[in-house]
């Protein structure tokens, strides 16, 4: 099954130290409702992170789910984002479904610098955890 909301908040966020990168979705601004960070490290992944598989894009959804590398496709069509995770992922992002649509609400300028930064997060890391289609 897929798995729809509505986000109505888009968000992009790049660390000026260049400790990270992030890009969200979110059902509100700031409260109840689902969302998705998308993350990244903003350096090369040091040896820890490649001994912990930290060395790749990072997915946080409500309620602190998160998963390392877990994206195998994120495609937009029209103002539906379509983001497809590994379902062996599913339990530790606390989801049922290996399908999202994020029907995207909010305004123009902000879904234009989410998705920049979003390309830039899922190219992030290691090739063999990246996902293997991005249409942003």
């Amino acid at each position: 099954m897929t798995f729809r909301f509505t986000a109505r908040v888009a968000s992009a966020e790049i660390d000026p130290d260049g400790y990270f990168i992030e890009a969200g979705l979110a059902e509100c601004e700031d409260g109840p409702g689902f969302h998705l960070a998308f993350m990244a490290g903003g350096e090369e992944p040091d040896d820890q992170e490649i001994a912990l598989g930290m060395d790749t894009h990072c997915l946080v959804t409500a309620g602190q789910g998160t998963a390392y590398g877990c994206v195998r496709e994120a495609v937009l069509e029209g103002n539906v984002l379509r983001v497809m995770l590994d379902p062996e992922a599913l339990e530790s992002l606390r989801l049922e479904d290996s399908e999202i649509e994020a029907v995207i609400e909010a305004p123009a300028q902000k879904v234009s610098r989410f998705l920049e930064t979003l390309a830039q997060v899922l190219a992030y890391g290691r090739a063999d955890a990246a996902p293997a289609r991005v249409a942003v």
